[in-house]
């Protein structure tokens, strides 16, 4: 890799006015904006470069003692050891820890699938769009536009760490520190991917596929695993939760896997008793009203419920009869009805106790 000092075209013993100087000149000079040739391009991104780690003292000064950053002896002439040892031990003066991944796992994902209760009966296979952050088709998830590479970086020496030696009473103390210049990744990118902006991943919208199994309910949910948020730098996908809403239904509604309706009988019927065809779910389903019904009186179908969550059983159709009066009569309808009353000899109306009541029915209608 180039000297900095050569870059900018400065002496070693440059001042920091110099330095600024050289590096407004080469950039007028090379900037994209200016000069759109690709050797202005790569040349502008070392100048940058070279400014940077000169411009700031401290890594100025970690520049001008090399990669072995001047700390590989130490202070006038004193070595590492006695009270140092045990500084070292607490401030990272052991092993390196090495250089980051730029490699991170993507995060989970949640979206919200709405299904009816005719999916819910016998599961349902539909496709959902999400929008998340993909892989960079452009790099790859290696973050660098196509014919370069990271390189290691000048400052840490690929480390991804500083080490400081300050020397005290106690000995020689050593401290680690990220690399300021890479960011603790060893390594800088000279030409990060202009697609994904150096990140290795970009959003977009997708369209899954995805298999709603029978007998879900309302805040369920579905774990596809891996295809969730695509992680940095080509790292592995999070999770994608699909979380189930069942839509309301205007005829049927649940009770765990039974399927709850209420069928709306005639006054004549309700008396005499008869058989109904009604369209349930899953196809056509015959009634049977037993004669004398009254309104709260239920009917249950075997087997035409809901399938059980990860269970080949069913539950029942249950279907809660309501019976319906005339609110007018014609004279003849009116005759018929008194001439009834009078062979009938029903009792006088009276107030029901609370669990033989209409209403006591009407609640227990279902879950009586």
């Amino acid at each position: 890799m180039a000297d900095h000092y050569e870059v900018l075209g400065v002496a070693r013993d440059a001042s920091a006015d110099d330095i600024k100087k050289a590096y407004r000149r080469l950039a007028r000079e090379l900037h994209p904006d200016v000069n759109p040739s690709p050797d202005a391009a790569e040349r502008f991104k070392e100048v940058t470069h070279a400014y940077d780690v000169l411009s700031d003292p401290e890594s100025r000064q970690r520049y001008d003692l090399g990669d072995a950053g001047g700390f590989s002896g130490g202070f006038g002439g004193a070595g590492f050891g006695g009270f140092g040892d045990i500084f070292d031990t607490f401030f990272g003066g052991g092993a390196a820890q090495g250089p980051r991944s730029r490699a991170e796992r993507g995060d989970d994902a949640l979206l919200h699938v709405d299904v009816s209760l005719a999916d819910v009966m016998f599961g349902a296979h539909t496709e959902v769009t999400v929008n998340t952050a993909v892989l960079c088709e452009t790099c790859k998830g290696t973050c660098c536009a196509p014919g370069s590479a990271p390189v290691r970086c000048d400052v840490c020496g690929g480390s991804g760490s500083l080490r400081r030696q300050v020397r005290s009473i106690l000995g020689n103390v050593v401290t680690s520190q990220p690399c300021g210049s890479c960011r603790g990744y060893g390594t800088i990118l000279p030409a990060p991917c202009v697609t994904c902006q150096g990140h290795g991943r970009i959003r977009a919208t997708r369209d899954i596929d995805v298999d709603v199994p029978a007998g879900v309910e309302t805040g369920m949910r579905i774990k596809l695993s891996g295809a969730g948020e695509a992680g940095e730098a080509g790292g592995p996908n999070g999770d994608l939760y699909l979380e189930i809403r069942v839509r309301h239904d205007d005829t049927f509604s649940r009770a765990g896997d039974d399927l709850l309706a209420t069928l709306e009988v005639p006054m004549a019927t309700a008396i005499l008793g008869g058989s109904v065809r009604v369209d349930g779910l899953d196809g056509p389903v015959d009634i049977d009203i037993a004669p004398g019904s009254n309104t709260g009186d239920v009917c249950t179908v075997k087997g035409r419920g809901l399938t059980a969550l990860r269970q080949d059983k069913r539950g029942d159709l249950r279907v809660a009869m309501h019976v319906q009066m005339p609110s007018k009569l014609s004279s003849k309808e009116r005759a018929i009805i008194e001439q009834f009353a009078a062979m009938h000899k029903a009792p006088a109306p009276r107030l029901a106790t609370f669990q033989q009541g209409i209403f006591s029915k009407l609640r227990d209608r279902f879950f009586g």
